[in-house]
């Protein structure tokens, strides 16, 4: 365990030292990489979004944290991959939501759309690849948080007009996306790891 623990300090530093270098080489003031986030104007400012963004941590976290149980309990469990790709599918979306990578793509010239096109198609193949297991789940939780995004998508990508209303078209569904996406693999890994003990155990 130690091991481990020294060999992740390890690489964190090193992960750190190339960001500085890195800086240094576009000029830029490596103190930048540690500046906090803007302070809110008003206690509520942006509440709901980082709320959001707290519930997008829930699936990657559970499914790493299960993959990790299962690969004990049961190394040759059949939903082992599926819990794996769920984990590595959500910390891809977690990423893209906290450091904004799709508006990053779009400050260098690569179209929201196109970004959104490439996310949609990496979706629809982790969507067949396990289709399968899928269906033995309560994937309706699942859809119901992918169609709540995709209203909040078609809201942003639409530039409505107006003070507050505009983001609370966008904001209510996503965040009951999140809600209902992380309940999804909660629910999803809580089963799975039930059930591997319970073979584990006859």
């Amino acid at each position: 365990m130690y091991k481990s623990i020294l060999w992740f300090n390890s690489l964190g530093l090193f992960a750190i030292i190339i960001l500085i270098l890195a800086t240094k080489a576009f000029d830029i003031s490596a103190g930048g990489l540690f500046l906090p986030p803007p302070a809110p104007e008003y206690p509520s400012a942006g509440l709901l979004t980082h709320t959001f963004q707290i519930l997008c941590c829930v699936p990657p976290l559970v499914c790493a944290f299960s993959f990790a149980l299962l690969k004990k309990i049961n190394p040759g469990g059949k939903n082992n991959k599926f819990i794996l790709f769920s984990a590595l599918l959500t910390a891809g979306f977690l990423i893209n939501e906290i450091y904004r990578i799709h508006v990053i793509g779009t400050q260098i010239g690569i179209p929201k759309l196109v970004t959104i096109f490439i996310y949609t198609t990496i979706g629809i193949s982790y969507g067949l690849t396990f289709r399968r297991q899928f269906k033995s789940t309560p994937y309706i939780i699942l859809l119901t948080g992918l169609g709540l995004l995709l209203i909040a998508v078609t809201v942003d990508s639409l530039r409505l007009s107006g003070n507050g209303t505009p983001s609370l078209l966008e904001g209510i569904p996503k965040l009951l996306s999140g809600l209902n996406v992380a309940l999804y693999f909660w629910f999803v890994c809580y089963d799975e790891v039930l059930n591997s003990l319970h073979y584990y155990k006859n």
